[in-house]
């Protein structure tokens, strides 16, 4: 049965079907040898010899849907032309193309999901899903009131305010403070740049919870599989009612 190459490439686990499109605009899919940028392009993924990068898909690939404590020093790619170290590197013995859902930065640790179902990963990267991403910041010096709550009501970033966030005073000493923060947007380095805005640069950061799931015992560096009960959770609202697997 033929379907759009976007709903191939995603239920392959190659990406969520808006990265997908990007990866045909690029001109790194091809269809019986033949290089396919049109979005409307339809295939059989029983018949046609579909690849991305030269690679042909697979079909029906079991579902993984993995939790990762990323440490600090590890990119959140796949590969990196700079030769530095990807999540990928953390979960050698996956042989699903699992990829990561969203971006922590480098220098950021903290809980990462990687999965190959694209429909989930579109869910939880979409903007008007405005998933919660929750954070514990230790920054230089001690916000006071104003300063929180300025970071309550939104920062003006890249000439648009950030939506309304969450925020904690959890600890303070005489030259530092740790704060908890939830967002519900995914802009690049929020969240340092947003207590950098109020003076207060971050100097170490760590995302602790995504959505439903949190799990302060997984040591950094190591990863398990998500239960049944948080796919179930993660998945709540997706829409058609799409099957997990």
């Amino acid at each position: 049965m033929q379907v759009r190459l976007q709903k191939i490439l995603s239920q392959a686990g190659i990406a969520s079907r808006r990265a997908a499109e990007a990866l045909m605009a690029e001109g790194r899919v091809t269809v019986n040898g033949r290089t396919v940028r049109e979005m409307g392009t339809r295939a059989d993924p029983a018949v046609d010899d579909i690849r991305v990068d030269g690679t042909r898909i697979r079909s029906a690939e079991p579902r993984r849907y993995i939790l990762l404590n990323k440490p600090a020093g590890y990119v959140t790619t796949r590969s990196d032309p700079q030769r530095r170290p990807t999540v990928m590197d953390l979960v050698r013995g996956v042989r699903e193309y699992v990829y990561p859902v969203g971006r922590l930065d480098c220098d950021t640790e903290g809980l990462l999901l990687l999965t190959n179902d694209g429909d989930l990963a579109s869910t939880l990267t979409h903007p008007r899903h405005g998933i919660e991403r929750t954070y514990e910041a230790r920054v230089a010096g001690v916000p006071d009131g104003a300063a929180l709550d300025r970071l309550r009501t939104g920062i003006p970033l890249d000439a648009t305010r950030t939506l309304p966030a969450k925020v904690t005073l959890l600890e303070k000493t005489g030259r530092e403070a740790v704060l908890v923060l939830t967002i519900r947007e995914g802009r690049n380095r929020q969240v340092r740049r947003m207590c950098e805005a109020v003076g207060h640069p971050v100097r170490a950061l760590r995302r602790t919870k995504i959505g439903p799931i949190a799990d302060r015992r997984l040591k950094p560096g190591t990863w398990r599989e998500l239960t049944a009960k948080e796919v179930a959770a993660l998945t709540k609202g997706r829409p058609e009612g799409r099957p997990l697997h």
